[in-house]
């Protein structure tokens, strides 16, 4: 309790309450940039802005002394709560529809160029998985044209013949698209992801050993680890 004297000379005490009335903080925000975010208290896609504040300790309501800067954080224009700076780290759904989008159009393209031949049962199964993920227009055709073009790309895709069939360049393409999903995906979803390139292969008949190699390429990008990318490989060659 702290001590005052009221009216009339008195002397009372004023409770927890009163002192808060009485003393606090104040923060000043500015504005130093917005954009687009996750949002999770809304569980959805909303603007945002990041802001930095400044702390004064109050008297009655008037700042008096500054206590220093606070933040950054970002704001939900939506729901006004305040958020750390890495909320914005975690992709909008928008974009990340995009990025496993275009992680599985990239592994389709990837099995097929191993497997070589684009046997049309493979170029159906690639096809089917790529309009699933919202590619909604994608034909075998198109595959089979981007993987003819890919394969003239030398050294894109493939290795230098020499017992290394998945090359650099294969490598580096997965990665790109991978890498940056990989840590937004539950296991279930990194999954999914490599058992579609799976079926890819198997349609048109066994793994061939440069289709092996690019499939556990798919896993190390994922992050499975080694026994989860064998288990997974031998399931997809199990009929349902």
């Amino acid at each position: 309790m702290l001590p005052v004297w009221g009216r009339n000379g008195r002397f009372v005490r004023i409770g927890a309450l009163g002192v808060s009335r009485i003393l606090g903080t104040r923060t000043a925000w500015t504005t130093v940039g917005d954009g687009e975010f996750f949002c999770p208290g809304c569980g959805g896609d909303r603007n945002y802005q990041r802001l930095t504040g400044r702390r004064r300790f109050t008297c009655l309501g008037v700042p008096v002394v500054p206590r220093g800067e606070t933040g950054p954080v970002v704001e939900c224009a939506a729901c006004r709560h305040h958020y750390s700076a890495d909320v914005l780290d975690h992709p909008t759904t928008t974009r990340f529809s995009a990025m496993l989008r275009d992680a599985v159009h990239t592994v389709a393209l990837a099995v097929l160029a191993a497997g070589g031949t684009c046997a049309r049962t493979s170029l159906e199964t690639a096809a089917g998985a790529v309009r699933a993920a919202g590619f909604d227009d994608c034909t075998e055709e198109q595959l089979a044209a981007l993987v003819e073009a890919l394969a003239a790309d030398t050294g894109r895709l493939f290795g230098d013949g020499a017992g290394e069939p998945c090359g650099p360049g294969l490598s580096i393409e997965l990665h790109e698209a991978l890498d940056p999903l990989a840590p937004h995906l539950a296991p279930a979803g990194r999954e999914a992801i490599l058992l579609q390139g799976a079926r890819i292969a198997l349609a048109d008949g066994p793994y061939t050993p440069a289709e092996r190699e690019a499939l556990t390429t798919v896993g190390v990008a994922l992050t499975i680890c080694t026994d989860d990318v064998t288990r997974l490989l031998t399931a997809a060659r199990t009929p349902s």
